[in-house]
């Protein structure tokens, strides 16, 4: 008899087994160690626990985290710091403590601090939910002056903030018919410093303006622009404003066409910074750029930067097909601005300052508070373009 029939006819034998008397039970017995040739303890063992689950204790001792009392403050900041991994989430637990408007045991609070991420994980397991990720592309190539924009592809090892990487989010809502609102999205390859501005359509005028802004918001000189290929970004507006200035002109680079991986650190801020807060609706009321900048330069900024840290590929090492990762410990950009030798003193005391003013909880608060009035006139009274997505 095959170990898969041994089985099926233990299925059909064990409940007739378990209700029999005593004196049937030996027949029955008898019959199945003829059958299946187990030693008769043995076939005792497997007819008694058929079908029945094993419930079978953890070992160890019990989890002091898994509590009521350290899973609610413990989600309150996972959820006030949109969902982060657990290594980032421990990091976010040690700046966001000081300033939790409730009041916490210190018992609660020397338990929030200890927890390690491998615990973090297992904690927060069952209130995980999966996020469906689509990518829309509205990049149209820039053909006139790519022979006079250079390519960099080696930006992975710039140390010195100041060398920024761009890139555009179209929120057109699957549809990119008509004129909708751009997300422009730069970030500091050095330190992760990032700057966000709208932008109604793609003018490249209207980019060289919100660049301006950034650069003038930035806490550190800006040195190098890495852009995409896109006509957004290629052209001799935008070129002029980084090359003719009277001293220390911009470095001004491009990526490969078609090699996203080229700009990977923007890339993904497109996806952290934009798209997981504003989704994939449409913003085609020009009346939102107002708004949205009004946040971008205010609470949006303030909160990233200073309160949401991230962690930087620090070695890559490739083993047959795998491929091995290395990471830092995690930081916000504000602490590797404050540890950079490239940053000046003026400026990390003016960050330093400005820190000490800054609550996480009310600038979550705030940025909450002008989404809802983002989205609530994200779209004109009568549009073209009021059909569902497929």
């Amino acid at each position: 008899m095959s170990p898969i029939a041994k089985q099926e006819f233990t299925e059909s034998v064990a409940p007739r087994y378990r209700q029999a008397p005593k004196w049937k039970k030996t027949i029955i017995l008898d019959n199945y160690c003829e059958a299946t040739q187990y030693h008769r303890h043995h076939a005792i063992r497997k007819l008694n626990h058929c079908h029945r689950k094993k419930h079978r204790r953890k070992p160890g001792r019990p989890s002091v985290y898994n509590q009521d009392y350290v899973l609610k403050p413990l989600r309150a900041v996972w959820k006030a710091s949109e969902f982060p991994c657990s290594s980032r989430l421990k990091v976010i637990i040690r700046e966001w403590l000081p300033f939790m408007e409730e009041e916490l045991h210190p018992m609660v609070r020397r338990k929030l601090l200890s927890i390690s991420p491998a615990t973090i994980d297992r904690v927060l397991r069952p209130y995980r939910t999966g996020r469906r990720r689509r990518m829309y592309c509205r990049t149209k190539p820039g053909k006139l002056l790519k022979t006079r924009i250079p390519i960099k592809t080696d930006q992975w090892d710039e140390k010195r903030p100041g060398f920024l990487e761009a890139d555009t989010v179209a929120l057109c809502g699957g549809t990119l018919l008509g004129d909708f609102v751009n997300a422009l999205d730069v970030v500091d390859i050095a330190t992760g410093w990032s700057e966000q501005r709208a932008i109604f359509g793609k003018s490249r005028h209207g980019i060289v303006k919100q660049v301006q802004d950034i650069e003038a918001s930035l806490p550190f000189e800006l040195k190098g622009f890495d852009s995409d290929s896109g006509q957004e970004f290629l052209n001799k507006t935008l070129m002029k404003y980084f090359t003719r200035r009277p001293k220390d002109p911009v470095q001004f680079t491009r990526s490969r066409p078609y090699h996203k991986d080229d700009n990977a650190h923007i890339e993904q801020k497109n996806w952290t910074h934009v798209r997981q807060w504003f989704g994939y609706d449409r913003f085609d009321n020009p009346v939102v750029v107002r708004l949205m900048n009004d946040l971008f330069k205010n609470e949006w900024r303030l909160y990233h930067n200073f309160f949401l840290p991230s962690v930087k590929l620090i070695a890559k090492e490739r083993i047959g097909s795998r491929v091995i990762k290395r990471h830092d410990r995690p930081q916000t950009p504000f602490r590797r601005l404050l540890a950079s030798r490239n940053v000046d003193g003026k400026a990390k005391n003016a960050l330093k300052e400005q820190y000490k003013q800054l609550n996480p909880f009310s600038l979550r608060r705030g940025l909450e508070k002008k989404l809802k009035k983002i989205f609530a006139v994200r779209r004109p009274e009568y549009s073209a373009f009021d059909r569902p997505l497929q």
